[in-house]
Parts: C-alpha cells; sequence; structure tokens
C-alpha cells in the first residue's frame, strides 16, 4: 500500500479528510508528507508541520480527532521504540539532564510567557468551578490559587515547601494572603528571577536549586505542595519524590500534588514533544503514582478536572495569537516558532478534549488526619 493511500485511510478512521472542505480537515501543501509521517511517526508530522508542509483552519479539533482515534498506535517508528528501551536502561529526568528542560523551554523569553499567560503568570491548568463557569482566564487562575489553598487548610504562620515554583504566584499568594512562610525549589533562572521580583519584602526564600536539593533540608514543614513538576519527575524518580516529600512533612502535614495524567503507564513521552517543548517530560498514570506512593502516605482526596486544561490551552493560544505581531518583533520570532507553538498548544489541547490527558490534584497525608472533607 502506498504511504499516500495509508495516511488517507488512517486519517479517514479519524473523521478527517485530506484537502476537504471542514474546519479540521487536513490541507496538504508538500506531496513528501505521507512518507515523512509514516516513516518518522510524531516527529515527522510536527517538523512537517513546522515546514509549512500543512494546514488545518482548526488544528485543535485536528488533534481531538487524531487524538480519539488512537492513531498514534497505527505508527510505530523505530526512534520510538529505541526511547522506549533506553529509557528502562538510565534514568533521563536525573539532576543533570533535568536541567535541559529549564534551559530550552522555561527559559525561553519572559515577554512570551507573560503576553501568552496573563498577570498571573500560572503555566498550569486553570481551575474553571465544578460546573464549567464562563471565567475568563484570570479568574480561573486565581480560582486554582484559591483552590489549592483551600485543599490545604491553610493557617497563618505555616511553614510552606513548594517543589517546583513556575514563576513564583502560588508562593506570592501564599504569603501575602494566607501570612504563610514559604521555600521554594525551582531550577529555571528565568523563573526564580521572575519570582523574586514579585516575592519582594514577603516571607519566601526562593531556591534556584532542583527540588532534590530539599532532602538536604534539615526542616520540617506544615504543607508540601507541588504544582506542575511531576511532569518533570520522571518514572525512575516518583518513589523519591514521595519519599522526600514524606521526609519534610510534619506530623498531621498535608500534602497536594497538582499534575498532568495518563490513561496508561509510560516510561517516555511524545517523541515531537520530547525533541521540541519539554526533553525529558513524561506524563506519570494512576498506577505508577499510586505504587510510588504506596506505604508512604494516605491519599486523602483525587480530584479530575482535566477539561479544563483544553479551555485553559485554547486561551493561552488566543493570547499568543493576539501578541504575536509584536512577539515577533520584540523577541525576535520566526514564523518556523509560530507554527511550532501553535502545534504545541494544539495538540496539547486536543489530547485533553479526547480524554488521553487528565488534571489531577492529590491530597496525601501521614494517616494521622482524623478526618479530611474533599474541596472544590
Amino acid at each position: 500500500m502506498s504511504a499516500n493511500r495509508k495516511v488517507v485511510e488512517l486519517l479517514k478512521a479519524a473523521g478527517i479528510e485530506i484537502d476537504g472542505g471542514r474546519p479540521w480537515d487536513l490541507q496538504v501543501h508538500d506531496e513528501r508528507l505521507y512518507n515523512r509521517v509514516l516513516g518518522e511517526g510524531s516527529v515527522g508530522a510536527g517538523e512537517s508541520y513546522m515546514d509549512g508542509w500543512w494546514d488545518a483552519e482548526q488544528l485543535d479539533e485536528f488533534f481531538f480527532r487524531v487524538q480519539r482515534a488512537r492513531l498514534d498506535r497505527e505508527i510505530r517508528t523505530w526512534s520510538i521504540l529505541f526511547q522506549v528501551l533506553l529509557s528502562r536502561f538510565i534514568n533521563r529526568q536525573d539532576r543533570r539532564r533535568s536541567k535541559q528542560v529549564a534551559e530550552q523551554h522555561y527559559d525561553l523569553s519572559n515577554r512570551l510567557y507573560e503576553a501568552m499567560l496573563g498577570p498571573t503568570m500560572q503555566y498550569t491548568c486553570a481551575y474553571y468551578g465544578p460546573e464549567g463557569e464562563a471565567r475568563a482566564l484570570d479568574e480561573a487562575q486565581r480560582a486554582k490559587l484559591a483552590l489549592v489553598a483551600r485543599k490545604l487548610h491553610l493557617k497563618p504562620g505555616m511553614r510552606v515547601l513548594e517543589l517546583g515554583g513556575g514563576f513564583g504566584e502560588l508562593a506570592r499568594y501564599l504569603a501575602a494572603e494566607h501570612d504563610c512562610e514559604v521555600v521554594s525549589y525551582n531550577i529555571s533562572r528565568q523563573q526564580v528571577d521572575y519570582a523574586r521580583q514579585i516575592c519582594k519584602g514577603l516571607p519566601v526564600d526562593l531556591r534556584l536549586q532542583d527540588y532534590r536539593e530539599a532532602a538536604r533540608d534539615p526542616g520540617e514543614y506544615d504543607r508540601v505542595v507541588s504544582v506542575g513538576l511531576m511532569e518533570h519527575v520522571g518514572p525512575k524518580n516518583y518513589r523519591g519524590f514521595f519519599e522526600l516529600a514524606k521526609a519534610r512533612l510534619k506530623a498531621g502535614g498535608l500534602a497536594l500534588v497538582h499534575t498532568i495524567g495518563g490513561n496508561e503507564s509510560r516510561v517516555t513521552a511524545d517523541p515531537w514533544i520530547t525533541k521540541y517543548i519539554f526533553p525529558g517530560g513524561v506524563i506519570p498514570s494512576e498506577a505508577q503514582l499510586t505504587r510510588a506512593k504506596e506505604g508512604l502516605f494516605v491519599l486523602e482526596d483525587w480530584h479530575n478536572f482535566g477539561p479544563d486544561y483544553d479551555r485553559t490551552l485554547m486561551a493561552w493560544e488566543a493570547n499568543f495569537l493576539e501578541a504575536w505581531p509584536e512577539l515577533k518583533e520584540s523577541e525576535g520570532l520566526d514564523e518556523r516558532f509560530y507554527r511550532m507553538w501553535r502545534y504545541y498548544l494544539n495538540c496539547s489541547a486536543g489530547a485533553f478534549r479526547a480524554r488521553g490527558l487528565n488534571l489531577w490534584q492529590l491530597v496525601l497525608s501521614h494517616g494521622d488526619v482524623p478526618r479530611y472533607i474533599p474541596v472544590r
């Protein structure tokens, strides 16, 4: 069977036509696309989009259909198999390799992130509420911060350990709005510099260090919180992450982990995402997380609001598109970056829409909390 016919049949199974008239149909600009996709899998599909070989008017709907049909299972390349095999023998998220994602992704221009994320600078899923309220992005991000605080049942004067601090807004919020002392670990220099500016004058200690350095901290904390770090921890380090959190958490304390979650256990991520967006990133499954925390913590609550990430990503893309003319000039970004970034945001939104990805918040204790009442 020719490469052309194979790709046409795969896409037809997903409800997508080549050069069709619907917004999610694939418009082919270069016939070499077919061999490239079959030979290189997701890397070929992503790079050919970056090279302008194909388009879809509504990328998010295209990816939703592709991922709902699980077309990734139909194309297995040698590079994917090699990466899976390699991950079984080496720790791809050790201290040295973990710095790559900060240098390649998180240390990009802060102006880019300011334009895309909005004033809260929250680069994790917003919370639109249990009924999916029609909130704007900024309001939903503030609702997420408030949700985290409520779940942690904070009291003034509590010491909070944050593993993976982002741009510092959660640390600022916990210190300014809840009178807590926060120690935050982050390996992104750009993010830490930004966080130090917004946390000036507050009891926030921002440390430009790998989260694992918290194991050397002799102190104990009333609360431990991790928002958006677990996706970078890696399967070989999940157990160590929970052991660290347990060692730092006081008796009677609570820990909260906010993470993207997958429906199947994996040791690697999508090859295109790994190459261009999040090197070393792996999405954990329920089984991987529960095995890693087994015997260490009691699971008090597990909350899934994955559909909110679809909305969050589409809001980020709208912000990015609006800001693109200015970003292109001020940051020197080119058309290839523009297509890469749109591909990343839309394929991610499609994955959440197809329910292949989830967004979880886990609340954990030592088992010495008499009764934990879930918060929504």
